[in-house]
């Protein structure tokens, strides 16, 4: 699950000597301890590095000459790869997705949030110290750890956090110290969790019976969906006034932890759904999919968590000239939980009241066919002809 969501990253900077992998190691610690899903990536200045194990087979592979070498075992996997420039970091993030938060040591010049680390005992720092408080903080500054009071007044006076930095050697303070910089990557920094609600009422006048259930190359369509769109998730939750005829999807998906949520109010209708969805989710983010949008695209859902964390909107929703495609949208759930239940409560069914309510930032069909060029990604299947019509389609991609 969520291996195709783009996780965010901190840095942590500072020169040689200065105890910033001490500081990191610490932190990757205490957050991996919250159970935090945590990547790092170090970067290393200078040209040439050794990682293998010289005699090993692997390293028998790229010393006759192999420019890539993959090491792979059933609990891990390597890369190793000659390159002829340095990779950026930010391409490297594109290859980390799915993780709670990368720690990154190093990269200053990244565009990253970075917490600045700095000794008194090392010179280097003295003088870099020096130079920051002559002027304003880089705007990529979010925090300084540093055992230097000026530092740490400096932080605070330009609205930074500043973190008292103690000898490695004190255990209970640099544990304290570990646990602080911890809360604040984890309420400022992390991935925001992303529910993915599977909206699948019933029965289906024009379908002739439950669309989650008719065959979809061969298998329900709600099995479908459910592999389909898991990429995307950390948890899935399915919306549903017939959640015993789709119990079957515990045991088919037994480490997925689908939750079939019945409907909480007895108002039919999608706006009903949504609210039901907004109740029942657990994370901050709600990706709401129509069960009979057979090409949605878990790639496409991934970006718009991404636009919906960078605009800050309340949600992400395709826009074309014939309106909204609001059941292939992502919503913030604290923001909409409210509004979707206090509309619902008055008599409203419309969910473009709901869309008028909230901040929304439109995701342009220009945008969807740059990650979904195939198109068809909000189609539904309203009738067998429809349903046909996708699978024909879906075997194409």
């Amino acid at each position: 699950m969520h291996e195709l969501l783009h996780s965010t990253a901190i840095a942590f900077v500072g020169r040689h000597n200065s105890g910033k992998t001490t500081l990191v190691c610490a932190v990757i610690e205490e957050l991996a301890r919250r159970g935090l899903d945590v990547g790092t990536i170090k970067h290393h200045g200078h040209v040439g590095f050794e990682i293998d194990v010289p005699g090993k087979d692997s390293y028998r592979h790229r010393h006759a000459g192999a420019t890539e070498v993959v090491i792979a075992a059933p609990d891990a996997i390597a890369r190793i790869k000659d390159i002829a420039r340095e990779v950026e970091c930010s391409d490297l993030l594109q290859t980390m997705p799915g993780h709670d938060i990368v720690v990154v040591e190093g990269y200053r010049e990244s565009g990253l949030p970075y917490i600045e680390v700095m000794r008194a005992a090392s010179e280097r720092d003295q003088a870099a110290a020096k130079a920051l408080l002559e002027g304003e903080p880089p705007a990529s500054m979010v925090a300084a750890a540093s055992d230097m009071p000026e530092v740490l007044d400096y932080a605070r006076r330009q609205g930074l956090q500043a973190f008292p930095l103690p000898d490695a050697e004190d255990v209970p303070a640099f544990a304290a110290l570990a646990a602080s910089v911890a809360d604040f990557i984890e309420q400022g920094y992390a991935r925001p969790k992303v529910t993915v609600a599977l909206q699948a009422g019933g029965e289906s006048r024009r379908m002739g019976t439950s669309k989650a259930l008719v065959p979809f190359n061969g298998r329900p369509l709600i099995s479908h969906m459910v592999e389909r769109l898991l990429p995307a998730a950390d948890e899935l939750i399915i919306t549903t006034n017939e959640a015993e005829r789709l119990a079957f999807l515990l045991d088919e998906y037994p480490e997925a932890g689908i939750r079939l949520v019945p409907d909480i109010f007895p108002e039919r209708g999608a706006l009903a759904g949504f609210a039901t969805a907004f109740e029942a989710a657990q994370n901050p983010l709600v990706a709401i999919v129509a069960c009979d949008m057979a090409l949605a695209s878990p790639v496409l859902l991934a970006h718009q968590v991404e636009r919906l964390v960078q605009t800050g909107a309340d949600a992400v929703v395709p826009a074309n000239r014939h309106g909204f495609e609001p059941m292939h949208a992502v919503y913030r759930r604290d923001v909409c939980r409210p509004k979707a239940r206090d509309l619902v409560e008055s008599g409203s069914m419309r969910i473009r009241d709901l869309i008028d309510a909230i901040d929304v930032c439109e995701l342009t069909p220009a945008e969807v066919r740059a990650i979904v060029p195939l198109g068809g990604v909000f189609a539904n299947a309203n009738t067998p002809e429809e349903l046909a019509k996708l699978e024909e389609l879906s075997k194409r991609s």
